[in-house]
């Protein structure tokens, strides 16, 4: 290993002269390198070079402006230095100027293109410390960097998808969970902020060498299990939602838990004591205590939940807050799951408004996520839904029940065709989440047809599917055929983007076989009056008592809707030239 001899040559400042040599010491080490320092200043000479001067040196680093006694390195590559750069990087400055060291190996491939994020679980010191510790490692490395950081007051320098797509590899440093979803076949490496604050180089260095592939690389070829590919479709889909629609498909993804677990405790409180188990009569009992726990906890909490995540989607973890009180506000109002939106929203961009423009001192930025944002945002969102929201929402919510209530006969039935071909229409998309959420949303207020209709239907096309694959094979590629289990579990578990890979081959056919066969499944469901207080499960839920009311009718109306989607997908579909051959 080649040496590398530094004078820093600085007159007057024989401080900074001192703090560089130093600095210049460390860099080295974290190189592997090997330096001899010369420090002259106004007070004298320190740490001579020795002379003559050693056969293996082969750079000299002249730092700062004074004498250097340059004339002593004849035949050695000497490169001029300003002592403020060396003391702004030492590293950097090192790594620009060696030859032959770590820091050359490391990009012996050229400069490589690195995409970072850091997070730690409060977000605020130590998040922006692995930041600067890795920012400023891969510039001394002679790489390119974007960095991420996701504190508490969200995401800052998002990394966009041609970022990502153009990186060599990927960086985390984070003592939090961070969200791989996105780097799908890009080469990953996980790392603590300790790491990145106290190593950055090492840390840099490991990256390169030991990252690994994250999921299936790009392109690669054969065909994705049904259960692989139903999942990239989702996850697709949650990718191309923006704006209003994915803060509010995201308030009700986190809504649902509480929704199924608070239904399943009434649907088992009612098996246990009947429907009157909240009455005194019950008090002490087993059953009142399952139907106090899942209509005063789970349901009483479903209208905050939504509103409050939201507001997260929209203004990240400060939102919460005032999401949730505005939610509360809302149930106080009885502007039900209608009110918990409108606050949801107004909380988020109020919260996301006031962060943009609310400037402190970065050493009181701390203060905004868990003082300043939640008291304002609350403030807005409580102000504006008792003085002018909540009133008018209460009432367009008291008049969308009672509508609901009255309907009979063809006005049932006609909601159900709707909320039937909605369902299979896009099959996990916009319009099958706009049904579903305005299904879900009516569990509040003790309006349970919307989502027997809803899942039943939901649960007609991947069931559908994997039946006609078994009576007309004919109709279906090999790999089709081969899906068709898949499709059916899937199916019976309510996933309904289990159809969606036979959709895709063949949509102006498959689409419409399913949007009539869930029409009809719907309105049997409006017409036979079932009714359904769980808003998931697929057929799992039907053995629990009461979570369905007239399981026999449901049951009826899932069969009737895959039998007419099954023989649609037989007249429509033609045959498929492979099977014939065979």
């Amino acid at each position: 290993m080649s040496q590398v001899l530094a004078v820093i040559a600085a007159g007057d400042q024989s401080t900074q002269a001192t703090l560089a040599a130093e600095a210049l010491r460390k860099a080295a080490v974290t190189l592997g390198q090997s330096v001899t320092i010369e420090i002259r200043t106004a007070l004298g000479t320190q740490g001579t070079l020795p002379s003559p001067l050693p056969q293996d040196a082969s750079t000299v680093l002249l730092i700062g402006n004074g004498d250097h006694g340059a004339d002593r390195f004849s035949g050695l590559r000497t490169i001029p230095l300003p002592l403020a750069e060396l003391l702004d990087n030492a590293g950097a400055a090192l790594a620009k100027v060696t030859t032959g060291s770590p820091a050359d190996q490391s990009t012996s491939e050229g400069r490589k293109r690195i995409v970072a994020i850091t997070s730690c679980p409060t977000g605020i010191a130590h998040t922006f410390m692995a930041a600067e510790g890795i920012e400023q490692a891969a510039k001394a490395l002679g790489h390119e960097i974007r960095v991420e950081t996701q504190g508490s007051v969200g995401a800052r320098d998002e990394l966009t998808a041609e970022e990502i797509a153009a990186a060599d590899i990927v960086l985390i440093a984070a003592d939090t969970q961070v969200n791989l979803d996105r780097f799908e076949g890009k080469r990953v490496f996980q790392s603590d902020t300790k790491a990145a604050i106290g190593a950055g180089q090492d840390l840099v260095r490991r990256a390169l060498s030991e990252a690994t592939l994250q999921g299936n690389e790009p392109g690669t070829p054969g065909t994705a299990p049904l259960s692989e590919r139903v999942k990239a479709e989702k996850a697709a889909a949650a990718a191309k939602r923006s704006g209003p629609y994915k803060h509010l498909m995201t308030g009700v993804s986190f809504m649902l838990p509480f929704v199924v677990a608070g239904g399943l405790l009434i649907a088992i409180a009612f098996a246990m004591g009947g429907i009157y188990v909240y009455d005194d009569a019950h008090a002490g009992t087993l059953g009142q205590a399952l139907f106090q726990i899942g209509a005063k906890g789970g349901f009483a909490l479903m209208v905050p939940v939504l509103a409050g995540y939201i507001a997260y989607s929209i203004a990240d973890r400060p939102g919460i807050a005032p999401g949730m009180i505005g939610g509360m506000m809302a149930s106080s109002l009885n502007a039900g799951f209608l009110g918990g939106i409108v606050a949801g929203f107004i909380a988020g961009y109020a919260t996301s408004f006031l962060n943009r423009h609310i400037t402190l001192h970065r050493n009181l930025e701390g203060l905004k996520p868990v003082l300043i944002l939640p008291l304002l945002g609350t403030l807005v969102t409580g102000l504006l839904m008792i003085y002018v929201i909540g009133t008018p929402v209460a009432e367009i919510m008291a008049a969308l029940t009672e509508w609901l209530k009255s309907l009979q006969g063809g006005s049932a039935i006609l909601l159900g065709l709707i909320i039937g071909a909605m369902m299979a229409f896009d099959m996990g998309g916009p319009v099958n989440k706009a049904a579903y959420a305005f299904s879900t949303g009516m569990i509040a207020s003790e309006i349970y047809a919307p989502m027997a209709a809803a899942m039943a239907a939901g649960m007609v096309p991947p069931l559908a599917l994997a039946l006609a694959t078994k009576v007309f094979p004919d109709r279906f590629l090999p790999e089709e055929r081969e899906a068709g289990g898949a499709a059916a579990v899937l199916g019976i578990a309510f996933i309904t983007e289990g159809a969606i890979p036979f959709a895709a081959r063949d949509p102006l056919r498959v689409i419409p076989s399913l949007m009539v066969g869930s029409a009809v499944t719907g309105a049997i469901t409006m017409a036979l009056g079932v009714g359904q207080k769980v808003p998931h499960g697929g057929i799992f839920i039907l053995p629990i008592p009461n979570a369905v009311t007239n399981v026999g009718g449901y049951v009826v109306a899932l069969l009737v809707g895959i039998a007419v989607t099954t023989v649609l997908l037989r007249l429509l579909k033609k045959q498929v030239p492979q099977v014939i051959a065979e």
